[in-house]
């Protein structure tokens, strides 16, 4: 009778326990490193349960890695050298890099569509990103299980496995059980990363640059349609750099490379005002993304915490870092609107500044890198106006004080 009333009480308490929260669909197709199939999944899902946050988010974290994924693939396709390029990476990760034996002729075209398409991706990502409305969507992610097959070939790989395959067993381990409970604020940290990526997509695909392709793709190509045919008869493996005469034509193709990358004409100037639009968008959803940060209560393996809570880096974030990032962003939107201008370095001392939302708005032929550096190139923009403090040796001894000096960049790159 005794065991009978033992076995009554444990399932009274199993009943009134809180069911353990299921596994998010998206996740299954993460770890199995099947993210297309994960795609056409979540979209029936939402499709029948439009009001499901958790899958839309799940759907645009998919998205979001299969543009990469699709990406890589698509460079495999066509040849993109990896192993020759990088003679001394170890055989076990060589094998996460391969080089496509049969690959397709490369032209100027078919890369300008295909980095374009990437783009399209990952902003179709940021589109089913922005539907999240839950304030409490939660997405729990082992994010060191995701699989994703970078080159197409049918082994997806994971940062567990990548990192055990170099020696580094217990960091493998590690990245296995690494819990991450993204929240609503990470959708906005996730758009705004999204918004980033596309603005300088946006600046890449604005330069014309057919000339520097034809002249240094067989580089980074196995087969490239080039007009310099004499080009892809050489031979073009980095391990016979060395100082004779085969160590020249890498030396030449190098410097050439990054001379003529450092000037380029600006062919779509439409691309260069869509750039400011995704700077303008990332800064308004890092803003955001803190709004919904700093109202948070519970303390449940946060990516970015606020100053209440741990987070799973163990890194302490205080109100004064904080305060002093959200005043950074402030300073930024402002540049970015023309409210205030960036100093210059030539001529009398803070007399006029740089207006860089008309360097975007109204780009010039060229970007001329060298000239900027020198100052002729910003004379078209150059006008009085308030001139931003973020470059005054106040803020910057301010900011080295609140995060540690150099490591401002870093708390920079995982806030956004």
């Amino acid at each position: 009778m005794s065991r009978l009333c033992l076995c009554a009480a444990l399932a009274l308490c199993l009943l009134a326990s809180p069911a353990r929260t299921a596994e998010p669909l998206a996740g299954k197709y993460l770890y199995d490193g099947k993210l297309a199939d994960g795609i056409k999944a979540l979209e029936k899902h939402l499709a029948d349960n439009p009001k499901d946050d958790e899958a839309r988010f799940g759907l645009g974290v998919v998205q979001f890695f299969h543009g990469f994924e699709k990406l890589g693939t698509a460079l495999y396709r066509h040849g993109l050298r990896t192993s020759s390029n990088f003679p001394l990476m170890p055989l076990p990760i060589r094998e996460f890099f391969p080089e496509n034996p049969r690959p397709e002729k490369i032209t100027y075209e078919k890369l300008h569509k295909l980095v374009e398409g990437f783009f399209e991706d990952l902003l179709k990502a940021e589109t089913t990103l922005a539907k999240v409305s839950d304030e409490k969507v939660k997405l729990e992610l082992k994010v060191g299980q995701i699989k994703i097959d970078l080159f197409g070939v049918g082994k997806p790989i994971s940062a567990a496995v990548l990192l055990g395959r170099m020696d580094m067993a217990d960091e493998g381990k590690q990245a296995e059980k690494f819990l991450i409970k993204f929240d609503r604020g990470d959708v906005c940290w996730l758009r705004g990363y999204i918004h980033f990526i596309a603005a300088w997509g946006e600046l890449l695909l604005a330069l014309d640059g057919q000339e520097l392709f034809e002249t240094t793709g067989h580089r980074f190509f196995q087969d490239v349609d080039t007009p310099h045919k004499f080009l892809t008869e050489e031979d073009r493996d980095v391990k016979n750099l060395g100082l004779d005469e085969r160590s020249w034509p890498i030396i030449i193709d190098a410097i050439h490379f990054v001379y003529h990358f450092l000037n380029l004409p600006i062919k779509e100037p439409a691309r260069v005002k869509k750039a400011l639009v995704h700077l303008e968008s990332m800064v308004s959803l890092g803003k955001e993304m803190w709004k919904y940060i700093l109202a948070e209560t519970d303390d449940d393996h946060e990516w970015i915490p606020n100053p209440k809570q741990t987070g799973v880096l163990g890194i302490k974030v205080t109100k004064e870092m904080v305060d002093n990032w959200l005043s950074t962003l402030n300073e930024v939107e402002q540049i970015l609107q023309g409210k205030k201008v960036l100093p210059f370095w030539r001529g009398k001392k803070g007399e006029l500044g740089v207006n860089l939302r008309k360097a975007f708005t109204d780009p010039p032929k060229r970007l001329d890198v060298l000239r900027w550096v020198q100052g002729t190139a910003a004379t078209p923009y150059l006008e009085k106006g308030k001139i931003t403090a973020l470059a005054s040796g106040e803020t910057i001894t301010r900011l080295n004080r609140v995060f540690g000096g150099p490591q401002f960049f870093g708390f920079a790159f995982w806030f956004n």
